[in-house]
């Protein structure tokens, strides 16, 4: 059984940090593609960050770049993401996300994260 275990999310202010956690387990971890996703109320579902199968290549939605790291530790079947400089815009309920070759992605169920002005 497949599952991806967020966590890590809370309520931040502004300008503070959160790493956020994504334990994977019933997959071949270090296979995979891993990335984390985030949506707020009233928005679609928004991409904020992947990484490749062997932690080589990363990709970030714009309005992130420079304050948001992913990382992966296949060793740990984990994958993070380390948010510093928080925004109030960046409030969502992050998911992760892991895929391999062209199939379907398996996802999360969530982390709430807050950040107040």
């Amino acid at each position: 059984q497949v599952q991806l275990v967020e966590s890590g999310g809370g309520l931040v202010q502004a300008g503070g940090s959160l790493r956020l956690s994504c334990a994977g387990s019933g997959m071949p971890f270090s296979r995979y593609k891993m990335g984390w996703y985030r949506q707020a109320p009233g928005k679609e579902r928004e991409f904020v960050a992947a990484i490749s199968w062997n932690g080589v290549g990363t990709n970030y939605v714009d309005s992130v770049k420079g304050r948001f790291t992913i990382s992966r530790d296949n060793a740990k079947n984990t994958v993070y993401l380390q948010m510093n400089s928080l925004k109030p815009e960046d409030t969502a309920i992050y998911y992760c996300n892991a895929q391999f070759l062209g199939s379907e992605p398996y996802w999360g169920q969530g982390t709430q994260v807050t950040v107040s002005s």
